[in-house]
């Protein structure tokens, strides 16, 4: 705290590296905005250069904007369709449409990559990095091993529709191999859709979201921020989605699809179980 010499009141600092502005200039990161960062910083690389608050290498600009790219839009997602119908019922706050559509990002849609991404780390702490495939292999095997003994599943393994791989995964993959960023966390991604047969007993894709945790885990950024990367992406894809309603709407039919065809059925209560008696 230090005394404001204008009045009695103790004025307080609030340090940032981040963005500050005077009569004359704005600057970001220490930058001038509108001389060296305008027209000259994309998106992507001033999105990483905020969060990690040092300047991306052109290969981690690249990945980093493939994983943008990769989570952008799936097309009719719970998160687009509740966009659209917060735009029909309020269509004077785009704010709140694509506000809507971002609440809905948690661990069924958007929420896997920061759930790998932590996955694979907290398993990599744990354990000495592998140096070759038998060894990734072998960790990826007791990895897999333990969560189907603990009843729990794999994050990033699966997928609703790519059933027979997921296209995203294999391209990102080789991105991040021709940029020299392929890390321990892909390593023991990749192992894990190597080995996970022998312990389900079947094989499932390695999931476009997953892979985009690896792959932004991989590059240093904040395990606490990997589903704030995937929300940022989304973003663009719901601007995308409320632009089309405007030009070529859906909601409506939604809508009336769903109040159209509703069945009135008889209560069914809710039955707690009784406490004590949790065999019942």
């Amino acid at each position: 705290m230090t005394e404001d010499p204008t009045g009695p009141y103790p004025t307080a600092l609030y340090p940032t590296a981040l963005g500050a502005a005077s009569k004359d200039e704005i600057t970001l990161l220490g930058h001038d905005l509108a001389r060296d960062v305008m027209g000259e910083v994309s998106f992507g690389e001033l999105a990483f250069w905020l969060a990690a608050q040092r300047r991306p290498t052109p290969g981690e600009t690249r990945v980093f904007e493939a994983v943008l790219a990769a989570l952008a839009d799936h097309g009719y997602t719970p998160t687009a369709i509740i966009s659209r119908l917060a735009l029909l019922s309020a269509p004077d706050s785009v704010q709140g449409a694509l506000a809507a559509g971002l609440l809905a990002g948690g661990s069924r849609f958007l929420g896997v990559t920061e759930d790998c991404g932590r996955f694979l780390h907290a398993v990599l702490v744990e354990n000495t990095v592998p140096t070759d495939d038998a060894g990734w292999d072998a960790l990826a095997l007791e990895t897999v091993t333990a969560q189907r003994e603990a009843g729990k599943f794999v994050p990033g393994l699966g997928h609703h529709v790519h059933k027979d791989g997921d296209p995203r995964t294999p391209r990102l993959m080789a991105i991040a191999t021709e940029e020299g960023l392929f890390g321990p966390h892909l390593a023991l991604f990749a192992a894990i859709g190597r080995v996970h047969p022998q312990v389900l007993g079947k094989t499932l894709p390695l999931n476009g979201a997953g892979v985009c945790g690896a792959a932004l885990a991989d590059l240093g950024l904040p395990l606490e921020l990997l589903r704030a990367f995937a929300l940022l992406a989304r973003t663009a894809g719901l601007i995308g989605q409320l632009a089309e309603e405007l030009r070529h709407p859906v909601a409506n039919d939604i809508f009336l699809s769903v109040d159209r065809n509703n069945r009135p059925t008889d209560p069914d209560p809710y039955r707690p179980t009784p406490v004590g008696h949790a065999d019942l």
